[in-house]
């Protein structure tokens, strides 16, 4: 079985260890977990990797994080991997920094990249998994707040919960939405 695993992001180096790459960082830490090798392939960096038995096609989108979805359509139809074995990464100002949800399917919560994916996909059914990175700026400097960078103490509460977000995505593989969703929800 495989499964198409996408962290969102922007790519370039003025965004490295900003809150709107924790897509792009939660993978990183999945990828090297699993030994896997990314390459520069269409649309987006690639690994390919094995995790009990199944196979994991793990992106991340070249595009830009408001043009995620054509990525991500690009390699479901690419692997012909069906919608629910897709899982996408992504941030959330609207959950307190550090939580992780888990969803089957839902709207886009004003998240540009969401909106694309859904758009580009034409359902909103398929997983995802919320970072939460808070919403701590004035308003109006939203954009700002989101592509800046991680301050220490938010780093430091954030590197055990990117680990577990690995998990929720190993356990999403396994054993599906639904008990990842009873398993790690509202922890």
């Amino acid at each position: 079985m495989k499964y198409l695993i996408a962290g969102l992001g922007n790519i370039g180096t003025e965004y490295v260890n900003t809150r709107h790459n924790i897509g792009f960082e939660v993978v990183n830490i999945l990828t090297d977990e699993l030994k896997g090798e990314s390459n520069i392939e269409r649309l987006a960096v690639v690994s390919r990797v094995k995790f009990r038995g199944r196979s994991l096609i793990i992106i991340k989108p070249t595009t830009f994080m408001n043009l995620s979805g054509k990525a991500i359509k690009y390699w479901l139809d690419k692997e012909k991997i069906p919608n629910e074995r897709l899982l996408v990464i992504l941030d959330d100002i609207a959950l307190p920094i550090g939580t992780l949800r888990i969803k089957a399917k839902g709207g886009d919560a004003g998240h540009n990249g969401l909106t694309d994916i859904i758009d580009k996909l034409g359902t909103n059914v398929f997983a995802r998994l919320r970072i939460g990175i808070g919403d701590n700026f004035p308003k109006g400097r939203q954009s700002d707040y989101v592509l800046g960078c991680w301050t220490k103490s938010e780093e430091k509460l954030m590197i055990p919960r990117i680990e577990i977000a690995s998990e929720i995505i190993k356990s999403f593989t396994v054993i599906g939405v639904g008990s990842t969703m009873t398993t790690y929800n509202n922890k």
